[in-house]
């Protein structure tokens, strides 16, 4: 039976970096959940393969029929959404999915899947090792970073909550753990 990963942390803490490395390994089987979103296409981005690009009035009409595991307005009618037949047809295809989420969005994928997901939580050393990693980053403004730190201690208050706690202090030894930690998980 198919599986479910959820992966949850705060900006700057490595998780795509981390993800990217689990992605490739054939045993594990993963596949990124196609979400929703409301947004337009960006550069080479398809309808049905990075996202299912829905306008607002369709996705209200989702949200209506209750076709939603998790969804949410990040701005105004600029949402974001697990369809509930979309993981479906993964998991029903073989696949095991990973989703790439905020600790609200994970927790409702956790409360929805039961035992059939494992939640991850990739927890940077410490909130200034975080900050050092924003700033080397060079990508965005000390107001934008001191607001990316603010949800950061919102976010780490979280960790407690999930499965399990992969902390990235070292990236190589973080891959390692996350990969140990899936494949336990995966073909156990």
């Amino acid at each position: 039976m198919s599986k479910v990963v959820i992966f949850c942390a705060p900006s700057g803490s490595g998780k795509s970096t981390i993800i990217g490395s689990l992605m490739p390994h054939e045993e594990l089987n993963l596949a990124f959940s196609v979400s929703a979103t409301t947004r337009p296409p960006r550069g080479q981005e398809r309808d049905g393969v990075e996202y299912l690009f829905l306008s607002p009035a369709q996705f209200r009409e989702h949200i209506a029929a209750n076709d939603f595991i998790e969804y949410e307005e990040v701005y105004e009618d600029r949402f974001y959404g697990t369809l509930k037949a979309q993981v479906e047809k993964q998991l029903a295809a073989g696949q095991n999915v990973v989703f790439d989420v905020d600790v609200h969005g994970g927790m409702r994928l956790k409360e929805y899947f039961g035992d059939r997901a494992l939640s991850l939580f990739i927890q940077p050393p410490s909130i200034e090792a975080l900050r050092q990693r924003l700033e080397g980053r060079g990508t965005d403004s000390p107001e934008v970073i001191r607001q990316r730190l603010d949800r950061a201690e919102y976010e780490l208050s979280f960790a407690p909550r999930f499965d399990r706690i992969v902390v990235n202090d070292d990236l190589a030894t973080a891959k390692a753990d996350a990969y140990q930690v899936l494949r336990e998980f995966l073909l156990s």
